[in-house]
């Protein structure tokens, strides 16, 4: 599969089987990492990591990825650019389409991101905006399917903010490959109509299905038990207000009972604020399956970056 040139913005670009793809791929460049191969699919190109929000796992996995495959990564935090401040998103955009092969970037305005693979002229990679997060939904899709060894058909609940990136990259993907997918929430904390009946059309081509619910009974059934933190970056203000709203949405020993399989996992794209979101024992059981996530974006990450600017025929 061609996927040379594109940018990975958001999923709803990609079409189920090329979400697959990358994912397949990913799961090839992991194996071949653990036997100590590693390629050359990148060999003399420059990455450009642009980061306004700061990050462990998005960042070590790109530089990783970048070393892996023979690239040069080059860390551009908020303060060593004047994108936005003294430049224009545009106007640096097309700076480093000039001197660099792709580009990384992680932020706020999803805006951003879409400005900059627009005038790059390079492929551009959302490490996470305020609306999406592609990226960790590849690593949540090949950490699935290596716990259950396939995707369709599987029932997954995301419990917490229904509104975050997290909910909304989730929704897109899980409805794409053809994962059922619910979200329980309180209705305030529901995805807005517009995007739901868009992954609702993904669900009538996939034989997914889409469900909203305010009701933690929702849970039963479910393979998978997803939550995020109740506060993302930048709205630290609201914490008090959402411990209150999300307290019954903790994902706790009850809740994991509830699904009435003994086979149901746990998962979070970290960080994570124990007994918040989540407690203690549930992060920590033989359930959760964070960790291979964590460890799963930098083999995902790889993958788009080789699909999308690497050549491909040798690995």
């Amino acid at each position: 599969m061609n996927l040379k040139g594109r940018n990975f913005i958001t999923l709803k670009d990609y079409a189920p089987e090329e979400i697959e793809y990358l994912v397949d791929l990913a799961g090839k460049l992991k194996a071949d990492k653990k036997k100590g191969i590693t390629g050359n699919s990148l060999k003399g190109k420059n990455i450009a990591l642009i980061f306004e929000k700061p990050s462990t796992r998005t960042r070590c996995a790109f530089v990783v990825g970048c070393v892996d495959e023979g690239a040069h990564p080059e860390y551009l935090g908020k303060d060593d650019i004047q994108l936005g401040h003294k430049e224009s998103v545009e106007d640096t955009a097309r700076v480093l389409g000039r001197m660099f092969d792709g580009i990384e970037f992680r932020g706020f305005k999803h805006s951003t991101v879409e400005a900059l693979a627009k005038y790059a002229g390079v492929p551009v990679w959302n490490g996470l905006t305020d609306d999406y997060h592609p990226t960790q939904i590849l690593a949540d899709l090949l950490t699935m399917k290596e716990h259950f060894g396939y995707l369709k058909g599987l029932n997954f609940v995301y419990a917490g903010d229904g509104r975050n990136n997290m909910a909304n990259s989730l929704m897109i993907g899980c409805s794409k490959v053809g994962i059922n997918f619910t979200i329980l929430a309180p209705k305030c904390l529901w995805p807005k109509e517009e995007l739901t009946a868009l992954c609702r059309g993904y669900g009538e081509k996939s034989g997914a299905s889409v469900t909203l619910s305010d009701d933690v009974k929702d849970v039963h059934g479910a393979d998978v038990i997803y939550t995020d933190v109740w506060c993302s970056m930048g709205e630290e203000d609201k914490a008090a207000e959402r411990v209150a709203l999300l307290k019954p949405y903790q994902v706790n020993s009850a809740m994991m009972a509830s699904t009435g399989k003994d086979t149901t996992i746990f998962m979070h794209c970290l960080p994570a604020v124990k007994g918040n979101e989540v407690t203690e024992d549930v992060f920590e059981s033989a359930a959760s399956v964070v960790f291979d996530e964590a460890e799963n974006r930098m083999h995902t990450i790889k993958a788009v970056m080789v699909a999308t600017l690497g050549d491909t025929e040798n690995v």
